[in-house]
């Protein structure tokens, strides 16, 4: 029997594999592994629940709505987006610690969510509204608050909705807050860009915008006040939270507000909204 040397890898007193080689079978695997290419679980998606995960199926069923409107949401909160004929997790999705999957039979992509996330106030909300079934009362957006706010729950929201009321009618019926909101949300309706009005934010924190455009996923808040110390201070932190979560933002002042038309159309289009 031949005595073959030792592996030359340091520290390695096997022999090696064959002679004329200079590594133990070992080392020599290892140098030669590729690792396969990372590719979605392939599953049933018809599969009720895979280790403490739901489909949009199971976790429609669970908040009282179809797959079909359930994804529909999703998207709108910016934790799913379209991908071939199917969904995939957002990096917001990812976050909520969503997962990729794509069908056995069809090859089409899907995700699936944990069961935690049945116990979402954002996603809750977001369906209940769509449901019409929606029991709390409503909020208003804390930067705009004049007052000094104790019980956010409760008091000051209260104080908020009884000082500024929305006294401002745009073409489309929202009901505004002031005179600048409604010209911006009247140059919305009239570019036929579909929008909504102090929609909440999907986020833990309570906060919500002034305008948000589905398409493109775009936030639009106008900067009252600007010598205001305390607003101010409340502008800063919504700025950080639109930060933190990697919003799209755009952000107006008085000197946008003369002339919308030069500035929103560029503004929108960074975010891939075309005004025609």
């Amino acid at each position: 029997m031949t005595n073959l040397p030792s592996c030359s890898l340091a520290g390695c007193e096997s022999p090696v594999s064959k002679t004329g080689y200079t590594l133990c079978y070992k080392h020599w695997l290892d140098g030669n592994k590729k690792a396969p290419p990372r590719q979605a679980k392939v599953v049933d998606e018809d599969s009720s629940t895979q280790a403490n995960f739901l489909t949009s199926t199971t976790l429609g069923e669970k908040l009282g709505i179809n797959s079909r409107k359930l994804n529909q949401v999703l998207s709108e909160l910016g934790w799913i987006e379209r991908a071939k004929k199917g969904w995939i997790p957002t990096m917001q999705g990812k976050k909520l610690h969503a997962e990729s999957r794509e069908s056995r039979q069809s090859g089409i992509p899907f995700v699936m969510w944990p069961e935690a996330i049945i116990t979402s106030k954002i996603l809750s909300n977001t369906v209940h509204e769509l449901l019409g079934s929606r029991g709390v009362e409503p909020k208003v957006k804390q930067e705009d608050a004049l007052v000094e706010v104790k019980d956010e729950k409760q008091a000051g929201y209260r104080d908020k909705l009884d000082k500024f009321k929305a006294m401002h009618r745009a073409t489309d019926g929202h009901q505004v807050r002031s005179r600048a909101e409604m010209l911006i949300d009247n140059w919305l309706y009239f570019s036929g860009i579909v929008h909504a009005y102090e929609r909440l934010l999907p986020v833990e924190e309570e906060l919500y915008c002034d305008f948000y455009i589905p398409t493109g996923k775009v936030y639009i808040e106008f900067w009252g006040l600007e010598n205001d110390p305390k607003y101010k201070e409340r502008k800063d932190k919504k700025k950080e939270i639109y930060k933190k979560y990697g919003f799209n933002l755009i952000e107006l002042n008085d000197e946008h507000i003369q002339n919308l038309d030069d500035f929103l159309p560029k503004m929108l289009l960074k975010f891939n909204v075309i005004v025609d």
